[in-house]
């Protein structure tokens, strides 16, 4: 440890290696700052270009995407389109067929109705007697008869009587009977009325209609069950639907192709394409990266040896003058201060110069 002979030099001394020190920091804290700043953009200039190699990719595979379903799309509304044709087709070939095989079943129908019609003319029987009502009602024979005939009763004494009385405004059991009683009249008598006047006078020609009317249920019967037997008849030979068939197998086929086209084309795409796509974005790239890592590589280095630098000046500081001085005192403002007091005489020594300060402190 060197003896000071000159405390003013001394001072002065210390005073320009702290404020070097100082400086020195200011830079280091600097560039610090600005490398992170450069970090940060270098970090984002990656992330971008990664960004636009997902965005990109992403756009073209969903082109290439879109552009296979929508042929796709077009083929299964062709398809769609042909299989609609073929079943118009069968559907016609089984109505044709239909028509065909009961034909003389129709025919037969048709030759009874005027029967009946010409039988109920020539005996001057009332038109209203050859409907399915009157048979139903005067001459029931089968279940869907018979439950016409339920029907009209609970028509006409039931819902018709009941339906009277909730219209009317002043509600008794008295009206209710008084209503029921007038429609027992009514319908009941009208029913009687009819019944006699038609089957005391037309007796027999309504039964011969009944018994035509029951062949011709029989026609519809066996028409209905040539009807289900051809519907339900797997063979479609007879119709001619073999250029319907061929059609829609090639359509299957060029959709069957098309997809493992689609297929071939995002494998190839994931494979090889999106490679390309990456190389060339980060290609047009390549020399900002390089620039801005070059750019933090260098200020990494300076700050390395900028922060050498100040552990260097640090410990000189320590060697040289912190022996002497406290370290509450290696600032530029006191060390002024320190001098001051030295070169007014009123301390001997740089500790009494201390001591002194800090009481007047």
């Amino acid at each position: 440890m060197n003896v000071i002979t000159d405390y003013g030099t001394f001072l002065r001394e210390a005073k320009s290696a702290v404020m070097e020190l100082t400086d020195l920091e200011h830079q280091e804290e600097h560039l610090a700052k600005q490398l992170k700043q450069n970090q940060k953009a270098l970090e984002a200039e990656k992330r971008q270009q990664e960004d636009k190699i997902s965005q990109t990719t992403r756009k073209r595979l969903g082109e290439i995407s879109s552009s296979y379903d929508k042929e796709i799309s077009k083929g299964q509304d062709q398809l769609k389109k042909a299989r609609s044709k073929r079943e118009k087709a069968k559907s016609q070939g089984i109505k044709e067929r239909i028509v065909e095989e009961t034909v003389d079943l129709r025919d037969d129908n048709r030759r009874i109705r005027l029967q009946i019609k010409t039988l109920f003319q020539q005996n001057h029987v009332p038109r209203y007697c050859n409907t399915d009502l009157y048979y139903a009602l005067y001459f029931p024979k089968r279940i869907k008869e018979f439950l016409k005939l339920l029907a009209a009763v609970i028509l006409c004494f039931l819902l018709i009587p009941y339906g009277i009385y909730t219209l009317l405004p002043d509600q008794t059991v008295l009206y209710l009977v008084g209503i029921y009683f007038a429609c027992i009249l009514v319908f009941g008598g009208a029913y009687v009325f009819i019944g006699n006047r038609t089957r005391e006078h037309h007796g027999i020609v309504l039964r011969e209609g009944r018994d035509l009317r029951d062949q011709i249920h029989d026609n519809n019967k066996r028409i209905r069950r040539i009807t289900r037997t051809i519907k339900r008849d797997k063979n479609e030979a007879i119709y001619d639907l073999q250029k319907f068939d061929d059609e829609i197998a090639q359509m299957e086929q060029n959709l069957s192709e098309t997809a493992a086209k689609k297929k071939d084309a995002l494998n190839a795409f994931e494979t090889v394409t999106k490679n390309i796509i990456a190389d060339e974005i980060t290609e047009a790239g390549k020399d900002k990266l390089a620039n801005m890592s070059r750019q933090c590589n260098e200020q990494e280095k300076q700050l390395r040896d900028l922060r050498e630098l100040i552990k260097t000046r640090s410990l000189y500081i320590t060697d040289c003058y912190g022996s002497y001085l406290s370290r509450e005192f290696l600032q530029p403002e006191k060390l002024d201060a320190l001098a001051d007091i030295m070169q007014r005489g009123t301390a001997a020594n740089l500790s009494e110069a201390m001591e002194q300060y800090r009481k007047n402190a």
